[in-house]
């Protein structure tokens, strides 16, 4: 009998899966889906710098807008900027796929699901990460993705961000030591050498806002389930006194 109470007991604790972090990423972050000004900020960024390549076609706007507490005209005046998408649209973006394969070598991914898969300190880190590097179509490389083919759209509020070298005593993976100093080149330290529109700390923030967003767009449910989480766990509060009692009740001529 304790086997099957113990069994049962396990059934009914609910398990969240979660992808497991990667150890090499350079920085991480812990969403935060009831900052509802952290959240209404990022998708101002997102749709102000992202979704004219990445789409979020498994949400709506209208959607967003009632979960971020975001009014239907300022919605339709300030975040839906093409005129064939409404407010109960889902999040398209108006470039061809085929188009896109031409331009950048593969249509841009849509992002709904991305926090996901990805996870969001990769996403936080992917998007501190990008670099100069002249040698790319782009002009910029990214720590996170070796050979990136998205450009650094955020640098306008970052402003242009290079990798600084240094000399180390510590082999560096793929790298033979200078032969007169015996040293390796280390180059792992980014440096904004023109700044943005934004602060550093101020654009870090603007990151966090926006994959706090994706975080959002991945699981737009968890937002309504922490909201329910408290009254459901005070009517089973409620609820189990009142059972307790009636069993004391019930069993009280017996006893």
């Amino acid at each position: 009998m304790k086997k099957h109470l113990l069994g049962l007991l396990f059934a009914l604790v609910p398990v969240t899966a979660m992808a497991a972090p990667a150890a090499s990423l350079p920085h991480s972050m812990d969403p935060d889906l009831q900052d509802q000004a952290s959240l209404q900020n990022g998708m101002k960024l997102y749709v102000n710098y992202c979704m004219g390549c990445h789409s979020l076609e498994y949400q709506r706007f209208a959607r967003a807008a009632d979960d971020l507490g975001i009014p239907q005209d300022l919605m339709e005046e300030n975040l839906i900027f093409s005129s064939d998408l409404a407010y109960n649209d889902q999040m398209h973006i108006a470039m061809d796929s085929g188009d896109a394969e031409s331009w950048f070598g593969a249509p841009p991914p849509d992002l709904t699901l991305h926090s996901r898969l990805r996870g969001t300190d990769w996403i936080y880190s992917y998007l501190l990460g990008f670099y100069k590097d002249p040698s790319r179509p782009t002009g910029v490389n990214n720590t996170v993705f070796d050979l990136v083919a998205m450009p650094n759209v955020l640098e306008p509020l970052q402003g242009v961000q290079e990798l600084v070298c240094s000399e180390t005593d510590q082999p560096v993976a793929g790298q033979s030591p200078d032969p007169l100093s015996g040293k390796y080149q280390s180059c792992d330290v980014l440096q904004v050498t023109q700044p943005g529109s934004m602060e550093p700390d101020e654009f870090e923030e603007a990151v966090y806002d926006l994959t706090n967003f994706l975080a959002y767009v991945g699981e737009p449910s968890k937002l309504q389930a922490q909201a329910l989480a408290p009254k459901v766990l005070i009517f089973i509060f409620i609820f189990g006194v009142i059972a307790y009692l009636l069993k004391r009740e019930y069993w009280r001529d017996i006893h």
